[in-house]
């Protein structure tokens, strides 16, 4: 049961982390192919601070960084699943629907249909998104070459 535990949990890390990296406007479009079930707010949509820490070197000792303006919400479906969401900016609506993604992914009735419909095709969009940025950077790169002087 341990492994199926971690297993779920390592399903919702990677779809939280394609809803974070996608734009709100293809989440709504690809959850608007679905039947969605009766859900409610836990926590409305809100807006909020949170301190962003770093390390020198990434080895160091822990310093703040300053802070991150961060939008949450909390749903939970009428078979009582409840999906958490977060994501930089101000974006509400966005929050909302990373919570609903959330708890939809955990329901044993609605999970295949999210994989299938919302998340593969938005983690499509956003490889070929990330391929297309390092195509372009790699276009601009500069390779220097140094001469040795002979002086010795």
């Amino acid at each position: 049961m341990a492994m199926d535990d971690d297993g779920k949990q390592a399903q919702r890390k990677a779809a939280m982390a394609v809803l974070a990296h996608s734009d709100v406007a293809h989440i709504a479009a690809r959850l608007d192919a679905i039947t969605l079930p009766a859900h409610e707010n836990l926590r409305q949509p809100e807006n909020g601070l949170v301190m962003v820490r770093g390390r020198v070197g990434g080895e160091g000792a822990p310093f703040n960084l300053g802070e991150a303006t961060v939008s949450r919400a909390a749903v939970r479906l009428a078979t009582g699943e409840v999906g958490f969401g977060y994501t930089l900016g101000r974006d509400r609506q966005k929050a909302h629907m990373i919570a609903l993604c959330d708890a939809l992914i955990q329901s044993a009735d609605h999970a295949g249909a999210v994989e299938a419909q919302v998340l593969a095709p938005l983690r499509a969009a956003v490889a070929s998104e990330r391929n297309r940025k390092a195509a372009e950077t790699a276009a601009t790169r500069v390779e220097f070459y140094t001469l040795v002087r002979g002086e010795g």
